[in-house]
């Protein structure tokens, strides 16, 4: 059973007390629980092989009719919704650098129904990390800027990890990194690099296969109701290659309609209403 899906019998189970009233806002508690498994997604970093740390500290801020309907629930749902990432972190294999917590503010700039999410990593203070076996408005506007702020990643890697590479990979990933580590090899021994990018969000392709689809179970989860559960998959090799995975509404790929084909650097591949670029470097 899916995350999210427990998630919604967990909250079913309230329904009918007093946290009822949560269900008349015009955000349901399901729609910013997909908001954070995305942003856990897409603020991943990977430190080394066994260790890809997400953020741990999230805010949801509301329009202000949608923050007073909700914020009398704040605790359970902030407890219920902290739950939920912790699942998820457990099912991708995601690092915390301390406790999860998810705080809800009001935010007079958003019309009702409409929210945003900000994240940031912090480290516990009295403990070193345990991994874990566990933004334009929804429409959501880039987080505030500054060092170490929300939507940020930590200035330093978990006390007693590996030290980072010199030139970490590209952030954002939603899956894990191959089991055999490092990036492919070109001819003449160059490292190649390769990444896609989706509505300016960089995802890393570390894994030979990288599965993309509107599932949770997804290596990277897109959002798009013209997107199959499981849509497609990207093969590392020389060349690279994309294969449809029997989706309904097919993969189109450099403006061509196609069930498989060769990838280059920029190439352009629809899936639904979404645009993703394929993209690959050496060194």
């Amino acid at each position: 059973m899916g995350v999210l899906k427990r998630f919604e019998q967990r909250l079913e189970g309230l329904v009918n007390g007093t946290f009822a009233k949560v269900f008349k806002s015009e955000v349901q508690p399901v729609e910013i629980a997909g908001a954070l498994q995305r942003e856990c997604d897409n603020n991943a970093q990977i430190w080394n092989r066994e260790r890809t740390v997400v953020p741990n500290d999230f805010i949801v801020e509301l329009s202000a009719p949608d923050y007073e309907r909700l914020s009398p629930y704040s605790g359970q749902l902030g407890d219920e919704l902290a739950g939920l990432v912790r699942d998820y972190a457990k099912q991708q294999r995601y690092t915390f650098m301390g406790p999860i917590k998810v705080h809800l503010e009001k935010a007079d700039d958003l019309d009702t129904g409409l929210y945003r999410v900000r994240s940031r990593t912090l480290a516990s203070s009295t403990s070193q990390p345990q991994p874990q076996q566990g933004q334009q408005p929804h429409q959501q506007p880039r987080p505030h800027q500054g060092q170490g702020g929300y939507g940020y990643p930590p200035q330093g890697p978990p006390p007693g990890a590996p030290p980072m590479p010199a030139s970490p990979p590209p952030g954002g990933a939603g899956h894990r990194p191959a089991a055999g580590g490092g990036r492919p090899a070109a001819p003449g021994g160059a490292q190649v690099r390769r990444w896609i990018e989706i509505n300016g969000n960089r995802h890393q392709i570390s894994r030979p296969t990288l599965v993309l689809g509107r599932s949770t179970d997804a290596d990277v989860r897109i959002d798009d109701p013209g997107v199959s559960r499981r849509h497609c998959e990207i093969r590392t090799g020389t060349p690279s290659t994309i294969q449809d995975l029997g989706s309904t509404n097919g993969i189109v790929v450099d403006g061509q309609h196609t069930t498989r084909a060769t990838l280059r650097d920029g190439s352009r591949i629809v899936v639904g209403s979404t645009t993703i670029v394929y993209r690959q470097a050496e060194g």
